[in-house]
C-alpha cells in the first residue's frame, strides 16, 4: 500500500513538472530577439513608406537579411503588420502601467492625467515611436480577427484613463463627460504624429503642458 502511495506521489510530481514551461534555450532567446528586431524594422518601414509601398525586400534589406528569411518568422507581410500593432500596443500598455505605478496612491486626477498624457505623447512622437502611428494609419488593412485582437489591447489601454477623467469630472476640472472627453483627448493626442517635430519649438514636456492647458485648463 505504501509503495502504491509513493508511486502515485511520484506520478503527481511528474505531472506538475510537465505543466511548467521549460526555460528557453539560447537559440530560442536569439530567435525571439531577432523577431523583435524585425518587428521594429517593419514598423519603421511601414511608417515611412506605407504598408502598400513597403515590400518584404525593403524590410529584409533594412534588417540586413535575405528576403526569404523573413518568412521563417512571419507567414506574410500582413502577419508582420499585425505583429507591429500587437507589439506596439503591448509596449504602450507596459510603459503606461509603469508611468502610473510611480505615482503616489494619493496622486490627484491632474497628476494622473499628466502621467497618462505624457506617456501617450512619448509613444506617439518620442524616439522609436513608429508602432502606434502605423496602427492609426493602416488599421483598415487588418483582418477582422486581427482587428478584434488589437482592439482588445487598445480597449484595455484606454480603460486606464477613465478613473483619472472621472475624478476630474467629479471635481469640476473636466467639464465634458468622461467617456466623451476620452475620445476627444485621444483624437487630439494621436494627431500629434502628423505635425509634431522634436526639432521644433516645443519639447515633449512642453507639449504635455499645452495639452493639459487645453483639456482641463491646467499646466
Amino acid at each position: 500500500m505504501l509503495a502504491l502511495m509513493q508511486a502515485g506521489t511520484e506520478v503527481e510530481i511528474e505531472k506538475k513538472r510537465g505543466r511548467g514551461r521549460p526555460p528557453k534555450s539560447a537559440d530560442e532567446r536569439n530567435e525571439s530577439a531577432r523577431r523583435g528586431e524585425l518587428v521594429c524594422v517593419a514598423a519603421k518601414q511601414f511608417r515611412l513608406r506605407g504598408f502598400h509601398g513597403t515590400s518584404t525586400r525593403d524590410i529584409a534589406a533594412a534588417a540586413g537579411m535575405q528576403p526569404g528569411s523573413l518568412f521563417y518568422f512571419f507567414e506574410s507581410k500582413e502577419a508582420m503588420l499585425h505583429a507591429v500593432m500587437r507589439d506596439g500596443m503591448a509596449r504602450a500598455a507596459a510603459s503606461q502601467s509603469a508611468a502610473l505605478a510611480v505615482l503616489s496612491p494619493r496622486a490627484s486626477g491632474v497628476q494622473r492625467l499628466r502621467a497618462l498624457v505624457r506617456n501617450h505623447l512619448q509613444i506617439m512622437v518620442g524616439p522609436d515611436s513608429d508602432f502606434i502611428p502605423v496602427m492609426l494609419y493602416e488599421w483598415r488593412l487588418l483582418s477582422e480577427a486581427q482587428r478584434l485582437d488589437v482592439s482588445a489591447q487598445k480597449d484595455e489601454y484606454e480603460a486606464q484613463w477613465m478613473p483619472a477623467l472621472e475624478a476630474l469630472h467629479h471635481t469640476g476640472k473636466l467639464k465634458a463627460r468622461p467617456e466623451i472627453a476620452r475620445l476627444l483627448i485621444f483624437g487630439a493626442l494621436n494627431w500629434t504624429a502628423q505635425w509634431f517635430s522634436d526639432s521644433g519649438s516645443l519639447t515633449l514636456d512642453e507639449l504635455c503642458d499645452q495639452s493639459l492647458a487645453l483639456f482641463i485648463g491646467e499646466r
